[in-house]
């Protein structure tokens, strides 16, 4: 059977494991539907390992490395992945994360099925070190009505799980800048867009999760970011008044008050799941 040709968009930057990288490329090299492209942003120097790496990939027919003199951060990476993907349908990939083989399979077949669908993301698996270790999911809603009323609350799509219309990303005006939350900003265009979403009810991507990532998600500097977005939102009508109070004030408990050892086990908690989906 013949599927469409889609492109592949990763980032890597120099704080990337170099052997995680390896085993994320090769997962999307084991896929039953291969990628007719992929399209690799390196954002900044990187070391002698990760670029070793990085090189063997580069010498093969399908890739395409782009090499960016400074690291202009997440955001800036993804724009240029996604500026030299040839194909519309594109599908992202994060450095240290692992697609199933059918993960483009089953996300071509519903963006084939259904031309009005902009974006398919799925739900994911979080594990630590190893595949087997798998210590929560994140299951997120399947159908655009759910994922719109949940993102009024939280992030509703699992960024590297995600395939898209390049041109419905574009028209939003693509991936911008916003401190680790450049994914929720671009998803919130889109809905005010009118764009349609939809998430594969299925574990798609085996997400490789440190165990600083808690700590990550916590700070002045991460608040401000995620209360900044909330203001976004009440500005341009997406949420109210009192929704906007109400998740800036849980954020501020979660990201500035809580210890870290009790934010993790909150995440883990109402955050996440025990099961897949």
């Amino acid at each position: 059977m013949k599927h469409k040709e889609f492109s592949v968009a990763m980032c890597v930057y120099g704080g990337d494991n170099p052997e995680h990288f390896r085993l994320a490329v090769e997962s999307i090299l084991e896929q039953t539907v291969p990628a007719s492209e992929i399209v690799i942003a390196v954002d900044g120097p990187v070391p002698e390992a990760l670029e070793q790496v990085i090189r063997e990939y580069e010498s093969q027919p399908a890739f395409q490395v782009v090499w960016m003199a400074e690291n202009l951060g997440h955001g800036e990476a993804r724009r240029m992945s996604l500026q030299h993907c040839t194909h519309d349908l594109v599908a992202l990939m994060d450095a240290d994360d692992l697609s199933v083989p059918q993960r483009f399979e089953k996300q071509l077949a519903v963006l084939c099925a259904d031309e009005t669908l902009s974006i398919v993301g799925s739900n994911i698996a979080e594990f630590i070190d190893q595949m087997d270790n798998v210590v929560s999911y994140r299951n997120v809603p399947e159908d655009d009505e759910s994922i719109k009323e949940y993102l009024k609350k939280r992030c509703p799509m699992n960024q590297m799980t995600v395939m898209f219309r390049k041109s419905a990303v574009d028209s939003v005006g693509g991936y911008l800048d916003w401190h680790h939350n450049e994914d929720y900003y671009l998803w919130i265009r889109m809905a005010l867009g009118n764009l349609r979403f939809f998430n594969i009810q299925e574990v798609l991507v085996n997400a490789r999760i440190g165990r600083e990532m808690y700590r990550r998600r916590g700070g002045w500097k991460y608040f401000k970011s995620e209360a900044k977005l909330q203001r976004y939102m009440r500005k341009n009508r997406v949420i109210g008044v009192p929704t906007y109070v109400m998740n800036v004030g849980k954020r501020l408990i979660l990201q500035v008050l809580c210890p870290n050892r009790l934010r993790g086990w909150i995440f883990r908690k109402f955050a996440r799941s025990e099961k897949g989906a």
